[in-house]
């Protein structure tokens, strides 16, 4: 068959088009695949941005969460730091409020927890720390190591020392950091030692001549009972009595010094402070309920290594002193002997408590020196005695208000239980 020229242009006009076709078929394919593969790219794109920000964001929580616990602990350490502190610790702003009060100092203010900031500030000023205080909140000036004497004890405290900081941030005052330590046991100690040396040098200087004047008074008294009263006249029996009585009192007066001088020597065991006590209120209970009153022993008492013998003495004359105080009022006596054990201080406190006429502040200093005495015919050597035995216990011996109305001796010595 023989194709004409039409024929031809046909059949390549056909091939141009099947040709175009291809062509155009691959194009749409290529296309196809290369829009599949960029949706393919964009997914795996935004998978992996997603996938770093979520780490992103895992790694921030971890450090917030990091953060939070080194905060969290180093609130807390600070806190158990505050809260284990054996010294009281006060944080005060500029205008004097609290702001931080550990257990240490509500303890020593006598603060139940909770108390409102009227209650501490109060307690601030009883100690006299809210004037060391302000001193230093009104200079901007540290206040270091300032000890404070208290007009009334607290729990057994009397001494207190304070220091106090000012608080700046970023170079302007905040406020104040004060810090109170109770020196009582240490004070106690510079008195005892004081007391120590004080009642050697008096041993030694006055025991020789107080034996001389203990012969002279002995000769003296001797003479006068070798004459016979009944040989005497009369206008002259009185005064020969009258030297025998004065005689005899003096040597007593001779004999207590020269006990109070003479160095004690202590012979220490285990001592029932209850067994002593009760023993010495029993000696004079007769007397007391002769006059309408009576004595009463009551609290918790401790066993301490003492000399017994001693002891007994230093109770003896503390309840015979109250009793004497109490002899000439209108009402009858009352006497307790109260005890209590500070297991925090290591300390047992025996008060000897009378509702008589008590001791005037002025003279509560004074009265353990010897031959300081209130009572007409008292010699002052009986609450020196007192003292000196409390002493050469590493005790110490205070006078303060009773309760009752009447005066309170009250003594401190180790505990040996606790």
């Amino acid at each position: 068959m023989t194709l004409t020229a039409g024929g031809y242009a046909l059949l390549g006009l056909t091939a141009i088009v099947a040709c175009l076709v291809a062509l155009l078929t691959f194009a749409v394919a290529r296309f196809v695949s290369a829009a599949r593969d960029a949706r393919t790219r964009r997914s795996g794109d935004s998978d992996t941005l997603a996938s770093a920000l979520q780490e992103a964001v895992e790694r921030l929580k971890a450090q917030e969460r990091a953060t939070a616990a080194r905060a969290e602990a180093s609130e807390r350490l600070s806190g158990e730091i505050i809260s284990g502190l054996s010294a009281g610790l006060v944080v005060v702003g500029l205008g004097g409020e609290i702001r931080i009060l550990n257990p240490a100092g509500r303890r020593m203010l006598d603060l139940v927890d909770g108390a409102l900031p009227q209650a501490a500030r109060k307690a601030l000023d009883e100690l006299s720390l809210s004037s060391v205080i302000d001193e230093c909140l009104r200079t901007r000036q540290p206040v270091v190591r300032r000890s404070v004497t208290l007009p009334e004890p607290r729990h057994g405290v009397s001494h207190v020392g304070i220091t106090v900081s000012p608080l700046v941030d970023d170079g302007q005052p905040t406020g104040a950091i004060c810090l109170f330590t109770d020196l009582t046991a240490v004070k106690d100690l510079e008195e005892q030692l004081r007391l120590k040396n004080s009642l050697a040098t008096v041993g030694e200087l006055t025991a020789g001549i107080a034996h001389e004047f203990r012969n002279g008074l002995a000769t003296i008294h001797g003479y006068s009972k070798l004459l016979d009263l009944d040989a005497l006249p009369g206008t002259y029996r009185r005064y020969v009595e009258g030297i025998r009585a004065e005689a005899e009192s003096l040597g007593q007066v001779v004999t207590n010094f020269l006990n109070f001088a003479r160095p004690a020597q202590l012979t220490l065991t285990s001592v029932d402070l209850h067994a002593i006590c009760e023993r010495a209120a029993e000696e004079v209970r007769g007397d007391t309920r002769s006059l309408g009153g009576d004595v009463q022993v009551r609290g918790e008492f401790d066993v301490i290594e003492g000399d017994e013998v001693l002891l007994r003495q230093a109770f003896s004359n503390l309840l015979r002193n109250a009793i004497e105080a109490c002899a000439n009022g209108s009402v009858p006596p009352q006497i307790v002997v109260s005890s209590e054990i500070d297991r925090a201080q290591k300390v047992s406190r025996v008060a000897v408590e009378d509702n008589g006429p008590g001791i005037e502040p002025a003279l509560r200093e004074r009265i353990f020196r010897p031959f300081v005495t209130t009572k007409r015919n008292g010699t002052g050597l009986g609450l020196a005695l007192v003292q000196k035995i409390v002493v050469f216990h590493n005790g110490r011996v205070t006078v303060g208000l009773s309760s009752l109305g009447g005066a309170s001796v009250q003594i401190t010595l180790p505990a040996a239980g606790v």
